[in-house]
């Protein structure tokens, strides 16, 4: 009976694991691009009027010229690269949740869901 029961909450507890692998952590930032991010800002650009506006565009204009987009964690002062390079265009210059699994070697976040901070 005993062997039973170890058995199943050994089970359960692989089943959590696996969720928690699933369904990834949350990282927090602001959708940059990797020059901007590791600058900690946009100093390249003169901002004016409407700031994400002019993030916006700054990001987007940095991506086009061969950069990548990435999440820029103001607080930790942490630079994460994104596997997804499609999604972050609307969301550039926002502040925004990235839900996925960091692979801490590369410090790549696998984005499973990017959506706007409230």
């Amino acid at each position: 009976m005993k062997l039973r029961i170890l058995g199943i909450v050994a089970v359960l507890l692989l089943a959590a694991g696996v969720y928690a692998a699933m369904s990834g952590h949350t990282y927090a930032g602001e959708i940059t691009d990797g020059t901007c991010g590791n600058n900690g800002s946009h100093v390249m650009m003169a901002e004016t009027g409407d700031p994400v506006a002019a993030k916006a565009k700054c990001t987007i204009a940095c991506v086009k010229l061969g950069e990548t987009y990435v999440l820029y964690d103001a607080n930790a002062k942490k630079v994460y690269d994104l596997s997804d390079q499609k999604t972050p265009e609307q969301f550039a210059g926002q502040k925004v949740i990235v839900t996925g699994t960091l692979d801490k070697a590369t410090m790549m976040i696998k984005v499973r869901r990017i959506k706007a901070a409230s």
